[in-house]
Formats: structure tokens, sequence, C-alpha cells
């Protein structure tokens, strides 16, 4: 399909689709976190949370090496334990920016301060239940003792999901036993196995990043004697890294894409254009927040800009102005590139317009670029109600990079001049003369 024409077929105009967002916003959030305390109360006997389901852990990074580490368990709702974590499922059934916050906020993260280096050989207390939690295929029953009252407080940021109330922990017990994956308990007994041989195989046997960052952030994965907990934020990026270096090395000897591709996905307040062109692979992410967004709140400022970019190499150095939301990203592109067996050289222009009003993690970059490639431009909650259907497995077709860069233009909310001086790809690629005009 022509650009222009899929660019036509994406529909309903901006203002419509804003309107609808509009009305659709909520803030019940406010009263939901008050509803916590209620049901938190009816499900504790004494100072213990009797009968809990965890289907996850978090690990703090304040005070690194000493950190809060905890065990997250559904408040009142243990039947449900699983659609508590985070999971590419959420994005397959369209759940809003409302819609996360409520589960969020019903997850008590129970947590206990440890050293991030008592776990080389830990499987008792709290750390060693919180292990357990983490290497199961599915959701474990513990038995929790509290010292603390809740503490209400939501605590986001732009990579790990928001995180809810909070206790203080002095114990945690098994009430099962979990069941662990063969290929978990195979990376586990191998002390000489390093983390990133052990992401990758597991990533191999089928495991989704989300379940690797459990397993890494609880301090499972790696020398016996290295072995350390992980804090959240780090162990989704590391294994976003890790994960799309292994990608991409199986990426750079396949034969490049024959002609210049154009997706595009949006969801939660962001809208993504995803640019394969033919080439070895490179690779750059480029941000555009919008004024008023919850990265750039100043309503009468200008959009905010970020990019980070990669060659045929990679990287040697983390990337600071974009964060997460590069690895994210990158993995995404590769995983369809290693789908197709191709390679290319990628574009990703992500808009953050002011419907995103609050940050729900990295995980939705991944899923929206994931999906892009679905062919099918709108949020899950869009194909839930059978719109644009027509449109399933569909792309925008350009002549060159430089071609589709332009055409697009008129859809993001910077100039050309202004995108070419924030992306290295736009000013370094060769271009003709007329790609300038």
């Amino acid at each position: 399909m022509r650009l222009d024409e899929f660019i036509e077929g994406l529909g309903p105009d901006e203002e419509d689709r804003k309107r609808r967002l509009a009305e659709e916003k909520s803030y019940e959030i406010l009263d939901y976190v008050e509803q916590v305390e209620d049901r938190f109360a009816e499900v504790t006997s004494g100072d213990s949370l009797v009968g809990s389901t965890s289907p996850s852990v978090f690990v703090g990074r304040s005070n690194y090496p000493n950190v809060s580490t905890g065990i997250l368990s559904p408040v009142g709702e243990e039947e449900r334990a699983s659609e508590f974590a985070t999971s590419s499922d959420w994005y397959e059934r369209g759940l809003d920016i409302d819609n996360v916050l409520q589960y969020r906020t019903g997850l008590l993260n129970s947590n206990h301060a440890a050293d991030v280096t008592s776990v080389a050989d830990a499987w008792d207390g709290f750390v060693g239940t919180q292990r357990e939690v983490a290497i199961a295929d599915r959701p474990v029953d513990v038995e929790i003792g509290l010292s603390d009252s809740l503490e209400l407080d939501l605590d986001v940021d732009d990579v790990t999901t928001p995180t809810g109330p909070s206790a203080r922990a002095t114990s945690a017990d098994l009430t099962e036993n979990p069941h662990v994956p063969r290929p978990v308990k195979k990376t586990l007994e191998d002390d000489d196995w390093q983390a990133q041989g052990a992401m990758t195989y597991l990533y191999r046997r089928g495991f989704d990043v989300y379940e690797i960052n459990d397993i890494l952030s609880a301090g499972a994965l790696g020398r016996g004697e290295n072995r350390r907990l992980v804090p959240t934020r780090w162990s989704i990026t590391a294994v976003d890294d890790t994960i799309g270096k292994f990608l991409r090395g199986g990426i750079r000897t396949n034969p490049s894409v024959d002609e210049t591709q154009v997706w595009m996905n949006e969801y939660v307040g962001n809208r993504y254009w995803v640019i394969l062109t033919p080439g070895q692979w490179e690779f750059e992410l480029v941000e555009m927040k919008a004024p008023g967004s919850i990265w750039n709140q100043d309503p009468t400022g200008e959009t905010w800009m970020g990019s980070a970019h990669e060659g045929y190499e990679g990287r040697t150095d983390y990337v600071d102005e974009t964060a997460g939301a590069y690895y994210a990203s990158r993995l995404a592109v590769l995983e369809h590139l290693e789908s197709v067996g191709r390679q290319a050289k990628c574009l990703v222009l992500r808009e953050v317009s002011d419907d995103y009003w609050a940050p729900v993690g990295v995980w939705q970059i991944r899923e929206s670029v994931r999906n892009a490639f679905e062919g099918v431009p709108g949020s899950a909650r869009d194909r839930e109600l059978g719109e644009r259907e027509e449109l399933a497995g569909e792309y925008g077709e350009a002549e060159t990079f430089h071609g589709a860069v332009r055409e697009l233009i008129d859809q993001l909310p910077v100039s050309l001049p202004a995108l070419r001086r924030k992306s290295r790809m736009l000013s370094g690629l060769q271009a003709n003369l007329a790609d300038f005009s």
C-alpha cells in the first residue's frame, strides 16, 4: 500500500480521537486508592496477610546495595492474581491508564530490607520465599507477617510499572509448593552460567521478557557467588538490552529489506511510527513529548525531543536521554526482523500526547512497537471494536527513507528541520536534493 493511502486510512481524524479519549479519561483512581485500605483490613488477620497469592516481586533501588525487596500480592483478589502481573496480555486486553493503575493499587508490596548480596544461596526466610515466587510459572500462595500499617503512596516512573500500597514485612512463608519450569531449574543448577547466557537461554525456550525480569530481579540468574538482587527498574532494561543484543547478532547476516516500510500504532496517548529502510542494521529512537504531557508538564512550552542511536556494531554506553524506551522499542523491532529473516535501518518516532496523563511503565512501549508490525493501527480497544480492520497486515510503502519522513511530517508535532537536527539517521543517511525540498 502506498504511504499516502496508508496514512489516509488511519482515521478517525485527530480531533475526534482526542474528544473520545477525553471522554474516556477518568480520575476515579483517586477514589480507588482510598478503597484499598478497607480491603486490606478485611484480608489481614492480626499482623499477618493470610491466603495471599503472589504473581510477582519488586526490588527497589534506593539506598543500593541495601534495598527494599518485596512480594507483590493482590488484596482480596487472590483468584485473579495472574491478571495483576505485568505482561503482554495487558495490551491484548486493551487496558487503559485507569485499568493499569487500578491493578497496581490493588497489589500490596509486602517489603523487607535486604542487602543485594544476600541471595547467593538463600532459599529460606523472606528473600528465599521471594525467590520462590519469582521462579514459579504461576502465582504462589504465601503467608506474610506484617509489622507496619499500610502506606498508600502510588510510586510511578517511566520504566517500571507503578507500585501501589506497601507494608513492612517481618516474614514470608510458602503455603504450597511452587511449580518451577525445567529451563529455570537448569539455570539455577548451573553455578557457572553467566546471567546474560541464562537470559538468552530462557528467551529461546519461550520465556517472555516479563518472566525473565522477575527471575533476574530476585537474584536467581548468574554465577552462584555473583548472584545479586537486581532493582526492578535495572532488570527491565538489562533484559531488554541483553535479548536485543542476542537478536541483533542473529540478524546482521540476513539480507536487507528491499523497500522502505512505514508501520504505525497508538496506545494510551502514545503514537509510534516505525520506518524500516534498506541497508545494514542501524537503529534510532526519537521521542517527541507534547506540552502538558506527563514528562513535559508546561502546557505553554515547546515539544520536548530526545533521541538515541546505534550503528551496525551497536552501542558501548548506556542510553540516558531516552533510557528504557530505547531498549524496549529496539527489542520489538529486532524481534520483527528476526521473524521475517531480514535486517534493516530503523527509525522509531514516538509521540507522547497530553492524553498520557500518568506513566504506566516501559511495557507499553515494547508492546506498542511489537504490535505495530501486526499492521492494525490503533489501540487494542479499537481492534476489539472491530475498527480499521481493513488495514490488517498492511504497512505504508515509500520510495526512499527521506521521502517517507517527508510524507509523515504533517502527522508529527515538530517541523522537518527540527526533526533533522535531532535525528542522526535523518541528517546522516545519503539523500537526494528533492528529499529536502
